[in-house]
């Protein structure tokens, strides 16, 4: 029983924390997400073509002005569209490029693929891609015309 005990103990202590980061720039504000085990923080930006020129940038200030990095980010959330071309290209090129330096996978979506859901808010994202099985680092963009 004291080596289960001991056993137990030691994995809580060794808990994996997972942080999530979700991107949309998809409409007239850029939105951005952090979901981490205990918290979650946002941020809103004019999605103007100044900030889509400097999206890596404001992701990585955002991620820094709550202490986490880029390593830190276990899996990332994508919206795909409907919306802006520059916006959902310009969002698809750092995801792909955080996918290849940093190895994070990544999961894109569009609000479209939750048919039937009511409570649909960036919070749940996560837990709507595993519920509608999202396929992982597949991308099929919505452009509007």
């Amino acid at each position: 029983m004291i080596l289960f005990s001991s056993d137990l103990e030691l994995f809580i202590e060794n808990k994996i924390i997972m942080n999530k980061l979700i991107i949309d720039a998809t409409n007239k504000k850029i939105f951005l997400m952090i979901i981490t085990d205990n918290d979650i923080y946002s941020i809103i930006k004019e999605n103007t073509k100044i900030n889509y020129e400097k999206l890596t940038s404001i992701v990585n200030d955002f991620l820094n002005s709550h202490q986490i990095t880029l390593k830190g980010i276990d899996k990332i959330y994508l919206n795909t569209g409907r919306g802006s071309f520059a916006g959902i290209r310009n969002s698809i090129s750092i995801v792909k490029a955080f996918n290849l330096v940093n190895k994070i996978d990544y999961y894109c979506y569009n609000f479209e693929d939750f048919k039937g859901e009511t409570d649909i808010n960036y919070e749940n994202i996560p837990d709507l891609c595993d519920k509608f099985r999202i396929k992982k680092n597949l991308i099929n963009p919505i452009y509007l015309s």
